[in-house]
């Protein structure tokens, strides 16, 4: 038994009948009376590259999926046929001139095209009106129609007889002829604005050939206000749908369903909804009308199905209807629900990358937000250089990427805080041939917070070290927690002053890092110390939330570094030098490159020279320079460090001093990675191209600290004053100055 179908739309003042019966629905009306048909306009402009024009924002329909978006990537829907199963077309408008594919057709009769009735005119209008910069456009404006005009003859006007068969008419048969005349003229997408009873045999069959195919097939879920899709909808919860039918629900302006929308109910697996409501387009004399109706919404998630097929000539229509399915904008109650079925259709979201995402080319993870964590050493080099590639997504889809853009900027150390945060004991003593000294933290700190209280007394004891003598002229010292920096200077006897951010370069490796055990060895020569160092800790990787830090939770990646330093006095000049060679395992400075980068790992050479002079009457002048070499995978990086210290003592009395620092911490001044990128991507082949890409990591920012310290005895014990001054924290050129003080107080006892 043959079915008939019916237009599902609605005009500006009345609801069209939508399942079961063959009542028809008036043609859409104009929002004024139409005027007489203008003259044929002069050949359109060559097309802009601006398509946020007055034109785009009357067509409320490509607005209201974001096709925008589609549109700056390149996709309007050129080189795609988007079949209309419809009452026909106007050839004659200027809307569709050169449009229209030859294989157009009356497939209920052999009339000349034409649209007795507007409603197919309305609805290819949605689809694929110019972009002429006059009236509207479709959502896939440059895409061709294959008008399959499907209307029972003479039957758009009629206007006798019961209600319900007043109006088009369109047979299951014509129906099915249209939906084959779709798929052996390779249509990607097949429009059908119509409603009414069941599909009969043989459109189902019809329809299984197109699936079997891989066209993606758009059916109005009808108007009726019903829980449900119109009956003839419901062909897409069929087996001969392949997952490839999609219903159209209709929402209003506010992405609320539309008053006369069926709703999702039991075809929710299946159905998308779209602007379906007071959707401008065209009638069959030209005008401009509002088309109201699941008539509406069809088209224009026709119209995003053509988008994608020009954009991503790889996908398949199952891809295709899954990208617009998980892509779409969740509507009413959480996930999939019997309203709005899978959402409202998001062109921009589509658009997006979605699945794992990897280079083009090879199975080389690659993030669309983060695939580095730079140190301070690089502080903004992620903000100055390119380095464009092309990835792919979980469906086959080339993007380009600037992996330059992806590199989280290494946040500046956190030097005055740690500092402070040092409250407790310091426990030393010592002896002819043994010193020791540990530190004890007051309490529990928030790093214990998930230790048992036991645990959480014995982690009291942070840091320490024991220092040997071997014979009168060898010591030799074991640091727990300790930098290698740090036993060593006090195997010297050095003491400085206690400054908080003007670091040493000699004391530091440009990066956040715990050392976990350190040892030092110092042998005397007459008047020439020989100093061994090893180290052995781990670069620290915070996690950005502050809440995380204090659980500890940041990622730890080892590093190992030996120096050999010797060190004498000449005269009152006191001179040093020092070759140390760090080993990171999986950092390069510090900061942490993903797979698409080249991963990580470094090996870092650097000198140290440090002087200084007594000048005598309490005054004293040294300084300290680091030059380091940096080998990676992928490159090489030269870095360099210093500090200019100048200090008096006995400035207002004969116990207190006054020192001045200026400094700069380890930062890269040249050299980054050359990366062998994907260039291009051939969807045809599946090709790669490459080229050769160079990520500086150089920073533009360059970090100096200023820092002056006071210390007086007070009664007891010290007083200790710092105030301080940090341009570009972190080398980043945006970054605000540091300007603060701290005051502190230490007793000996």
């Amino acid at each position: 038994m043959l079915g008939t179908a019916i237009p599902l739309a609605v005009s500006l003042a009345a609801c069209g009948g939508g399942g079961g019966g063959v009542n028809s629905t008036p043609a859409p009306v104009p929002a004024a009376p139409p005027p007489p048909p203008p003259p044929p306009p002069p050949p359109p402009p060559p097309p802009s590259t601006n398509f946020d024009t007055p034109e785009y924002r009357q067509s409320n329909a490509a607005v209201s999926t974001r096709a925008i978006s589609a549109y700056q990537a390149g996709a309007t829907g050129a080189g795609i046929t988007a079949a209309v199963v419809d009452s026909g077309i106007n050839p004659a408008l200027s809307e569709f001139a050169g449009k229209i594919s030859s294989a157009s057709a009356d497939l209920a009769g052999t009339r000349p095209m034409a649209d007795e009735d507007g409603h197919g005119t309305a609805v290819a209008g949605i689809i694929g009106a110019a972009k002429n910069d006059s009236g509207m456009h479709g959502v896939a404006f440059n895409s061709t129609l294959l008008i399959a005009k499907t209307d029972q003859p003479g039957s758009c006007t009629n206007t006798s007889g019961p209600v319900d068969q007043q109006g088009c008419q369109h047979p299951d048969s014509a129906i099915a002829r249209g939906v084959d005349l779709a798929r052996t003229n390779q249509a990607r997408v097949i429009n059908i604005s119509l409603g009414g009873s069941p599909a009969a045999s043989v459109l189902r069959a019809a329809i299984d050939r197109a699936t079997a195919a891989g066209i993606v097939i758009v059916i109005s879920a009808g108007n009726d206000s019903a829980a449900n899709p119109d009956p003839m909808a419901q062909v897409a919860l069929d087996p001969v749908a392949r997952g490839l039918v999609i219903i159209a629900g209709a929402l209003d302006a506010s992405d609320g369903l539309a008053s006369f929308s069926n709703q999702a109910g039991s075809g929710q697996a299946q159905y998308l909804s779209a602007l379906g409501s007071r959707v401008v387009t065209v009638n069959e004399n030209g005008a401009s009308i509002f088309f109201s109706g699941t008539s509406a919404s069809a088209p224009v998630i026709s119209g995003a199905v053509a988008l994608l097929a020009q954009a991503f000539p790889t996908l398949t229509g199952r891809q295709i209807v899954e990208l617009l399915f998980n892509s779409a904008r969740d509507l009413g109650a959480a996930g999939d629900d019997a309203t709005f079925g899978q959402g409202a259709l998001d062109l921009a979201r589509a658009f997006q990358p979605q699945g794992q995402t990897s280079l083009a080319g090879s199975m080389t993870p690659v993030s669309t937000a983060s695939n580095a964590t730079m140190s301070p050493a690089m502080g903004d080099a992620a903000k100055a250089g390119t380095a464009q590639s092309v990835m792919l997504d979980g469906y086959g889809r080339a993007y380009v990427l600037d992996l330059a853009r992806t590199l989280s900027p290494g946040a500046p150390r956190r030097t005055l805080t740690p500092a402070l945060a040092q409250g407790g004991r310091q426990l030393a003593a010592a002896g002819r041939a043994l010193a020791f000294s540990v530190s004890v933290a007051e309490g529990t700190r928030g790093t214990q917070l998930l230790l048992t209280r036991d645990q959480a007394e014995l982690a009291r004891a942070t840091a320490g070290f024991v220092a040997s003598r071997i014979d009168r002229r060898t010591e030799m010292a074991l640091g727990y927690h300790t930098s290698a920096g740090t036993i060593a200077a006090s195997l010297k006897g050095r003491r400085e002053a206690a400054f908080l951010v003007a670091e040493d370069p000699a004391h530091g490796l440009g990066f956040e890092r715990r050392a976990k055990s350190s040892v030092a060895v110092r042998h005397q020569l007459s008047d020439l110390g020989i100093m061994i160092t090893a180290e052995t800790g781990s670069a620290l990787l915070y996690d950005p939330a502050e809440a995380a830090r204090l659980r500890g939770d940041y990622s730890r990646h080892g590093y190992d570094r030996i120096s050999l330093g010797l060190d004498g006095q000449l005269g009152k000049i006191a001179l040093g030098v020092e070759a140390s060679r760090l080993v990171e395992k999986e950092t390069v400075l510090g900061a942490r490159f993903g797979p698409a980068l080249g991963g990580n790992g470094a090996t870092s050479w650097f000198l140290d020279v440090d002087a200084a002079l007594a000048l005598g009457s309490g005054w004293r002048i040294g300084g300290t320079l680091r030059q380091g070499i940096t080998r990676a995978p992928l490159g090489t990086l030269k870095s360099n460090a210093f500090a200019f210290d100048v200090g008096k003592s006995g400035v207002f009395g004969a116990n207190d001093r006054l020192t001045l620092r200026v400094a700069q911490p380890l930062r890269i001044v040249s050299g980054g990675f050359r990366l062998t990128l994907p260039d291009s991507y051939d969807y045809q082949t599946g090709e790669t191209s490459y080229a050769i890409r160079y990520l500086g990591l150089a920073p533009k920012g360059q970090q100096i600290d200023l820092e002056a310290v006071y210390a007086r005895p007070l009664g007891p014990g010290w007083l200790t004053t710092n105030l301080f001054y940090r341009q570009d924290p972190g080398n980043l050129w945006y970054a605000p100055d540091d300007i603060g003080m701290a005051l502190r107080f230490g007793m000996d006892f």
